[in-house]
Order: structure tokens, then sequence, then C-alpha cells
């Protein structure tokens, strides 16, 4: 469904990733692992449309969208939910999900997928005229992927969703991700969690300095013991 053909980036002479390639099927949830600095934000911004490339591709559905806007991307069925959630501090938490759907025009299926958010995130529906400044760390994170689901993605770019959280909110959020995919979303999931993240993701890429050092299905990565030793405290 998406697949990235050695992708090199750059930010000035710094040289971010390095040939980068990488494939999600469709329904699967699939981690890129790292630490700070690594390339990880890079890659899902590059894929958006917010970062552009020097060279490679970013197939999609087997299209060539690395030159495509990111509101086009978006049109298209990928969405991102960046980094430090990003929400809209001085907007209700209500008007911040009516933007994700900011490129539609189906008024009655966009009340329909706003029932849906809600259902999925009843917290965020018992605070939906607060600003969405006054929510938790948790609330908005919540808030941040319902925006994004607003936009009807195929593909859902997930980065670091448990920054910040305190671990009972960040199994709490994992387990709405999963249940994201389970109705039919496919995602790619930036972490730094890599304990939880690769329990509940299908295959994983470990990238270091801007390159994919590891791949693998997730259960072989959480038990090879050089992935322990750097990612998982072992």
């Amino acid at each position: 469904m998406l697949e990235l053909h050695n992708l090199n980036v750059y930010y000035g002479a710094i040289h971010v990733l390095k040939d980068v390639s990488l494939k999600v099927n469709k329904g699967e949830i699939v981690t890129l692992i790292g630490s700070n600095g690594a390339g990880k934000t890079t890659t899902l911004r590059t894929i958006s449309g917010i970062k552009k490339l020097k060279s490679g591709s970013i197939e999609y559905d087997g299209r060539d969208i690395s030159k495509y806007s990111a509101s086009d991307i978006v049109k298209m069925g990928i969405s991102h939910v960046p980094e430090g959630r990003r929400v809209f501090s001085t907007m209700s938490v209500l008007e911040n999900i009516e933007m994700g759907a900011f490129t539609r025009t189906d008024k009655p299926q966009i009340k329909k997928d706003m029932d849906k958010v809600f259902s999925l995130f009843p917290k965020l529906y018992e605070r939906k005229n607060q600003y969405a400044g006054n929510l938790s760390g948790g609330e908005q994170q919540m808030l941040s992927i319902g925006r994004a689901l607003l936009s009807r993605p195929n593909i859902l770019l997930l980065d670091e969703p448990s920054m910040g959280l305190a671990p009972i909110i960040v199994k709490e959020i994992f387990s709405i991700i999963q249940d994201i995919n389970e109705n039919g979303t496919t995602i790619l999931l930036v972490e730094q969690n890599a304990n939880m993240a690769l329990k509940y993701t299908n295959r994983a890429y470990i990238i270091r300095n801007g390159v994919i050092d590891m791949e693998g299905d997730a259960a072989s990565l959480l038990n090879d013991e050089k992935v322990k030793k750097a990612y998982l405290g072992g």
C-alpha cells in the first residue's frame, strides 16, 4: 500500500535520511523505532509532503506521490498525526475535530464520522465544548488522532503518540490504535517506546543515524538480543 524507495532527505547540508526503504502492506500496523535524531519524524514528514526529498520515491497504491503537496496527499488518503499533538488550543474540541474534514464536502457523512470519533473517544464528547488547550496530554493526543480520522484516511501516520503520557494512558492510546487498525485503517507508527510498539504491531524497522539498521516481524525483534540491549533496556 505504501512503499519508500531509497529516500534521501537533507536539512541544509545535513543528510538526515540515507537511502531509506520500507513498505507498509494494507491492514498492517508497522512501526519505525529509533533514538532521538535518528530520522523517524523526518520519514513521516516526507511521506506526508511536508518535507521534500532529494532523491528516491514514495509509492502509494502504486502511484509516485513524492512531488504532491501535503493537502493533496491528505485527499489521497494519508493522514498525519504530528509529534506533540499540535491541537488548536484556543478552539473547542468540536472545532478541532471539524478541522480534520477541511478537504471534504460530504456534510452528512462528516456528521456520521464525527459520531464515530466520539464513540471511539467518549472523553472528547464529554469535553466537546471545552478549549482544546485545557485538555490533559492524553486527551489532546486522542483529539489529534480523532481530528486525523475525520479526513477518512486509508493510512494513518502516527508520530510518538505515547510521548509525555503516563503509562496507564499510553496503554489506552495503544489499545485505541489497535481498534482503529481493526476497523480498516493501515497504520505507520513512529515510537520511542519500543517495548510497547513492538507488542502492538505486525512488523518493525529500526532506524539509526538515518539508515534502516534492522527490520523484521515485531515478535522476532522483541526477542532479539541486540534490540533488547539498544532499545528495550535489556
